[in-house]
């Protein structure tokens, strides 16, 4: 092999990378601008005679058009349109169903069916479409993104390793194998992998993933400062009691069949216990914000907002059961779909002088009143910390009071266009489903899919079908679309793939290996392979995950027939370690879920060095128990 000697371009190269590592560690500035700032530098190098080959500016842009960039544009906005029908809500609901509203419970759910659909789907895919149902998850449990969607992402990546489709590196493998193999005598030849080769060895790193966040993410994970899905998803028994001293609970309960309130109306019930029965379940039919007069017809289930104790105590009269969290009601007051809003009736308003009864409230508007605010005076039906309970319902509305409702988002802003009130609240989703466009999300992202699977069309091109194939058909508007794009992801990914291209192109990247080469001349087989792994995996930290195993598989093969090792197995150690990438957000999913958790850099180094040992250990046994 012939030496290669450090020159200019190299030096700069090497310089740019250790700015960057710098920058990122540093946070000096946000991820994205650093990256921005990365390729800027290279750009006005490569003016410089002595380092033109640095870069070709006239392509520094490209990354914006690559395969990888309009992948994940395009996905975003796929899982944007399967959001945008509900479907999501559908199957964050029963992902909760199964693994209940506790962490350690949710992350093995989440992160094996992602791992799982990533074996199949490009990784970044199901991470993208898996973004918006960690997101109702975190909304309904009041979990933070923050300490999920790192589980959720870094099993993406780990199933991508579960099957020879599941990950660019391992598509690739066979066709650099059959390359590989004209230089290698007939003994030495490789078979090309089949399409579950890889399988016992991803699943191994899956299960280990798992394990590792179940087991130690409550000290790995980055902590409960992380954001919450949705602004409006604070607890409502937090916010009622830090603004207005209310004490409440939002409990189900079960009437049974033969109870004696049969007959009795929701009225009733509200003003002899001082609670608000805000849904109502019968016959497989749910009801939010039910009128007064509505009679009580066992068996069935009632929403009740109130003080648990005093629930709890008429639950004992009336021998009705306690739910231990909401079941039927669980997606109806997701702080997502409802919430507590706050109205104030203005001076020229038509409501002044009437009672929320008179108006008909709840029934008009689809609204429970638990509260007015007059005068630095809290006026309630439920019990609060200085006063007795009030009979609010029948109370004259004043101008300038403040009305404290419990409401569903979707009645709040049709609220928006009366007059008569003044809608305070403003940190509220005003999104709207649009349910009965489903069918089409649905086809659209299953063509998508199949083009994905069963055709040689390029990975971008697959998803953009689908993608405009949701906005054709109405699922999403082409505005809708533009704000489902995470430009932070966008401009990340597309800056840094130019400094890969001059890693690989100056001559930088094969200057590195070489020294590590050198290092391990001489080394036992087992420890080749294990430098080998470690090479991949820090060279797909600077550069393409694909240009890595490109650049390493032919190295690869070139030390295991030098050293008396399987070069099918060293050439399958490069494809898997490839996929190694948790330290730095430079992998695509990394940089997909930064912005939505909110992490920072560290928060990477932090829980993706422990899972880059791992991932070592694990895929160096499992590759050599299996071949």
């Amino acid at each position: 092999m012939e030496l290669i000697v450090l020159n200019t371009e190299m030096v700069a190269v090497l310089s740019l990378l250790a700015f960057t590592i710098f920058l990122f560690v540093s946070e000096i500035v946000r991820v994205d601008l650093a990256a921005i700032i990365i390729m800027v530098l290279l750009g006005a190098l490569s003016y410089i005679p002595e380092l033109n080959g640095l870069a070709d500016v006239n392509h520094l842009f490209d990354g914006f058009a690559s395969n990888a960039v309009i992948s994940i544009i395009a996905v975003m906005i796929i899982g944007a349109g399967l959001d945008k029908t509900g479907l999501m809500n559908t199957v964050a609901a029963k992902i909760l169903k199964v693994g209940g509203t506790t962490e350690k419970r949710i992350i093995p759910v989440v992160s094996g069916s992602v791992g799982i659909i990533s074996s199949f789907l490009q990784n970044v895919g199901a991470a993208a479409l898996f973004l918006p149902v960690v997101s109702r998850i975190s909304a309904r449990t009041e979990i933070p993104m923050s300490r999920l969607l790192m589980p959720m992402g870094f099993c993406a990546i780990l199933g991508g390793t579960m099957t020879m489709v599941g990950s660019s590196p391992l598509i690739l493998l066979n066709d650099l194998i059959i390359s590989s193999n004209a230089d290698l005598p007939p003994e030495l030849k490789m078979k090309p992998f089949s399409l579950f080769s890889v399988t016992p060895i991803g699943l191994a790193l899956l299960i280990t993933g798992v394990l590792y966040f179940v087991l130690f993410g409550r000290w790995v994970l980055p902590g409960s400062g992380g954001r919450t899905a949705g602004s409006a998803g604070q607890s409502m028994k937090d916010y009622l009691k830090r603004i207005y001293g209310l004490k409440a609970d939002i409990v189900e309960i079960v009437v049974p069949e033969g109870s004696i309130l049969m007959g009795e109306t929701l009225g009733d019930l509200m003003d002899a216990h001082h609670i608000y029965v805000i849904g109502t379940y019968n016959n497989g039919k749910r009801w939010v914000g039910p009128t007064l007069d509505t009679e009580i017809i066992p068996p069935c289930r009632l929403a009740i907002l109130g003080r648990k104790k005093v629930i709890q105590q008429m639950c004992e009269d009336y021998a009705l059961e306690v739910r231990p969290e909401l079941d039927v009601f669980a997606e109806e007051f997701v702080p997502t779909k409802a919430g507590v809003a706050e109205i104030v009736i203005p001076p020229n308003s038509t409501v002044i002088g009437k009672t929320a009864r008179e108006m008909q409230f709840r029934k008009v508007y689809g609204m429970a009143l638990l509260a007015i605010y007059r005068s630095e005076e809290t006026f309630s039906h439920v019990e609060t910390d200085e006063h007795q309970p009030s009979r609010i319902g029948i109370m004259e509305l004043h101008a300038g009071d403040t009305l404290v409702v419990q409401t569903q988002w979707e009645s709040l802003t049709r609220l928006k266009s009366d007059r008569n009130f003044v809608i305070v609240t403003s940190d509220y989703p005003q999104e709207e489903l649009r349910p009965q466009k489903v069918g089409w999300a649905l086809l659209f992202f299953s063509i998508a899919l199949a083009l994905i699977l069963f055709s040689p069309v390029r990975l971008s091109l697959c998803l953009l079908v689908g993608a405009v194939g949701m906005i054709a058909s109405k699922v999403l508007s082409i505005d809708e679309a533009y704000k489902a794009v995470g430009w932070n992801t966008v401009f990340l990914l597309a800056s840094l793939i130019p400094l890969g291209y001059a890693v690989q192109s100056t001559g930088t990247a094969e200057w590195i290996a070489q020294g590590v080469m050198i290092i391990l001349a001489g080394w036992p087989i087992w420890a080749l392979q294990v430098g080998i792994a470690v090479l991949a995996t820090a060279f797909t930290l600077i550069m393409s995950n694909v240009g890595a195993t490109v650049l390493l598989v032919p190295l690869a093969v070139s030390i295991a027939v030098a050293s008396g090792g399987d070069p099918a197995i060293f050439a399958m150690t490069v494809a898997i370690s490839t996929s190694n990438s948790f330290l730095i957000p430079t992998h695509q999913v990394n940089a997909l879920i930064m912005g939505p958790a909110g992490y920072r850099v560290i928060d990477f180094v932090k829980t993706g060095g422990m899972m880059t040992i791992l991932f070592l250990i694990v895929s160096m046994v499992m590759m050599n128990l299996v071949f």
